[in-house]
């Protein structure tokens, strides 16, 4: 017997068998997904009184969060008490900055989606980060609660 001929049917015993994926793998939910989005700013009020609001769009199945899917809407210095709380909460974590403070023509588009895209990266990574979804007090809320308030909460 040649080597040839014996490598040649070693190979052919030891292919891997393999199946096709069903249609729920290959299109189902992942075992655990995580979408969060800030989305549609909202601008209220006049003069000095006014804000503008995101909407947080959260789609989940991550047993942490009470709803698979949730949508609340926020403002800049919701986010500010939320960043602050998270950092009292733990120092294991690095809690990503906050977009910066805006003092000129925040109100114009322009401030406005910059913002907006800086509070999505924001909480993309808050949301995500394994340690906050177990860990902390007001990250489910924050993100899903439509009734939500900072005063249900001790600083």
């Amino acid at each position: 017997m040649s080597f040839g001929h014996h490598n040649r049917a070693f190979g052919a015993g030891t292919r891997l068998a393999t199946r096709e994926q069903t249609a729920e793998e290959l299109y189902g939910e992942p075992e655990n997904f995580l979408e969060v989005e800030v989305r549609n700013p909202q601008t209220h009020g006049v003069g000095r009184k006014m804000f503008t609001d995101y909407e947080i769009v959260c789609r989940t199945n991550i047993p942490v969060f009470k709803l698979h899917m949730s949508s609340v809407r926020r403002r800049y210095s919701d986010f500010e008490w939320f960043r602050d709380m998270l950092e009292r909460e733990t120092t294991k974590v690095n809690i990503p900055p906050l977009p910066g403070k805006v003092f000129t023509n925040r109100f114009s588009e322009e401030v406005v989606e910059q913002r907006r895209e800086g509070l999505e990266r924001f909480l993309q990574i808050v949301a995500g980060h394994p340690l906050l979804q177990q860990g902390s007090r007001v990250l489910v809320a924050f993100i899903q609660d439509p009734a939500f308030d900072k005063d249900n909460y001790d600083v």
